[in-house]
């Protein structure tokens, strides 16, 4: 195996992914409506006056981010379990992690990059001032990464249950915490018109630690669950 076939096997892994995608267009959409209707209707629960939605704002597009991309994790790997492509991953003689970034990195393309084009409109909409929406646009391109890293491990690990989706809620929710918690408070620190250097420092952080540790849990975890 060489570095040549090994790059080749990412790129036909991560096109054969994408294109599958759009030919189910309609699964494709599901995440970024969820993601806008929740957000959008979301003032008419709690009202329309600008200060509140300016104080609410970040948390509740973080919110539905989060949740969009819980929606749509299952898309990972239940196709290729249920069509047998998933045991040939294993069986390959390319690194099984490799393959697994292949794919997180086509479920953020799908997944996590209409999120973040989307985002500023919503921004506006929630009355949200020009830094803070700069702030909102680069946390969830250093967060939404993360959301797929983390969830890939926990569809590894629930890809061969019958209905794995609530366990996969309660398995990943809890890691999804601390990302939240900076992203939000990153984007109300801006709105304040403070420095936010140490929020987006903890979330880059929070970046490179999913790079470094979930494509290897993840191919770990697919192990486990085919053996």
């Amino acid at each position: 195996m060489t570095s040549d076939s090994l790059t080749r096997a990412f790129a036909l892994l991560l096109k054969r992914d994408l294109l599958l995608a759009m030919r189910h267009r309609a699964e494709m959409i599901n995440p970024l409506l969820f993601f806008v209707l929740v957000t959008s209707l979301f003032p008419l629960g709690i009202g329309a006056e600008p200060a509140l939605l300016r104080a609410v704002g970040p948390g509740v597009i973080w919110v539905a981010a989060l949740l969009a991309a819980l929606l749509s994790l299952e898309g990972i790997f239940r196709s290729d379990f249920e069509d047998g492509t998933l045991e040939q991953f294993l069986l390959s003689s390319h690194p099984v992690s490799v393959l697994v970034l292949a794919k997180v990195l086509a479920h953020w393309l799908i997944t996590g990059l209409p999120l973040l084009l989307v985002s500023p409109l919503l921004g506006v909409l929630l009355g949200l001032p020009g830094d803070a929406i700069v702030i909102l646009l680069v946390t969830l391109a250093l967060g939404t990464p993360v959301l797929s890293l983390i969830g890939a491990v926990g569809v590894a690990l629930t890809v061969g249950l019958r209905k794995g989706g609530m366990i996969l809620s309660l398995l990943v929710l809890p890691l999804y915490i601390p990302l939240l918690i900076f992203a939000a408070s990153a984007v109300d620190t801006a709105a304040a018109g403070f420095p936010v250097s140490a929020h987006l420092s903890l979330i880059s952080a929070l970046l490179v630690l999913a790079l470094s540790l979930s494509p290897f849990a993840t191919a770990a975890a697919l192990r486990v669950s085919l053996s």
